[in-house]
């Protein structure tokens, strides 16, 4: 009877121990896929970038085509004092340069949160791990005003200028309409890759329709090419 107790006590000792490193295994293989957002030193990504201004009260309608570079390079103090990575942006005529370089923002994850500091304010761009559940104002951390966002599309397929990318996260920032505002606004992250798509509208418009602006801006990023 002793015999019997000791086996069995051994084997529930066995079992216990076999599910506590199960658990432990399969906690620590947990993917948070947080290379939806690189943050590498040398990593770079090129844009094809259209930039639009209108205003009719002032009959201007002001277009601007150029390629953006964002390079990560080396580690500094964000405007909250973590070190984060330098997110420098240069710009070109052409698609291989020379780039001229345009301004130094800071990216970082922390907590769960990709963010990136960018004219001085701190925005969430993703949240880890994706998922449909997600939702999050980017703007909490910045006096821009409420912007709720969420994840659309989650490790899907996409293609932009003849790239196509595996698993990619498309996150809503804004899709609003009515008879005197337009705004849309969205970003498309590729893991290892980054922000491959970013469309913006914010606009003025003349009795609903979306294609009579009065005013506004409108911006589109689309990757051309990226690497390390």
């Amino acid at each position: 009877m002793k015999s019997s107790t000791v086996i069995f006590s051994a084997t529930l000792f066995l079992l216990g121990f076999m599910l506590f490193f199960s658990c432990k295994k399969k906690t620590t293989d947990f993917n948070m896929y947080y290379d939806y957002f690189p943050i590498n030193q040398g990593h770079y990504v090129v844009y094809q970038v259209r930039e639009i201004y209108t205003d009719v009260q002032v009959n201007q309608k002001d277009t601007f085509d150029y390629y953006l570079k964002t390079v990560l390079e080396d580690t500094t103090l964000d405007n909250s004092g973590r070190v984060a990575r330098k997110y420098v942006r240069y710009i070109s005529s052409n698609s291989t340069g020379p780039w001229t370089a345009k301004d130094v923002w800071t990216c970082i994850i922390q907590n769960g949160k990709a963010e990136l500091v960018e004219e001085n304010n701190r925005v969430i761009k993703l949240v880890f791990a994706p998922s449909e559940d997600d939702n999050w104002d980017m703007n909490v951390y910045n006096t821009l005003g409420e912007m709720e966002c969420y994840y659309s599309s989650i490790h899907k397929p996409y293609s932009i200028l003849g790239s196509t990318f595996n698993e990619t996260v498309t996150v809503e920032q804004e899709d609003f309409t009515s008879y005197i505002d337009y705004r849309r606004k969205y970003e498309v992250y590729a893991r290892g890759v980054g922000l491959v798509h970013k469309f913006y509208k914010d606009l003025k418009i003349i009795g609903g329709n979306v294609n009579n602006i009065k005013s506004g801006k409108e911006l589109e990023m689309k990757l051309v090419s990226y690497g390390n």
